[in-house]
């Protein structure tokens, strides 16, 4: 599987961005799903998933702000992100093949979308 992130870009605080994530291969649908992020000089840390089944998890730091969902005709699933504040810059980047909100658990990656969020 291969992916491939969008969507990221400078906002405001307060506004919204949508992140797109790509994925090769007709087995998409059978992907667990997730987004992370890593700000400059922090490890890597879980932001959303969403299963196969569409159950989805989120952070509790952007539960109620941002919302992860997956349209599996388009091989392609979205982090919609709400009422971002400066702590939400980062780079994102979206995995499939992993089955927690460990990022070690996870096979596939994308490169990564930056988001900046001004103050």
């Amino acid at each position: 599987v291969q992916l491939q992130a969008s969507g990221g870009g400078l906002v405001q605080a307060g506004g919204s961005l949508r992140l797109s994530c790509a994925a090769s291969g007709r087995t998409f649908n059978v992907y667990d799903m997730a987004w992370f992020r890593q700000a400059p000089g922090k490890e890597r840390e879980f932001v959303a998933a969403i299963w196969w089944s569409g159950d989805r998890y989120y952070a509790d730091s952007v539960k109620g702000r941002f919302t992860i969902s997956r349209d599996n005709a388009k091989n392609t699933v979205y982090l919609q992100m709400d009422s971002l504040k400066y702590e939400d810059t980062a780079v994102y980047y979206c995995a499939a093949g992993g089955y927690s909100t460990t990022p070690a658990t996870y096979n596939y990656w994308g490169q990564g979308t930056l988001v900046t969020v001004s103050s």
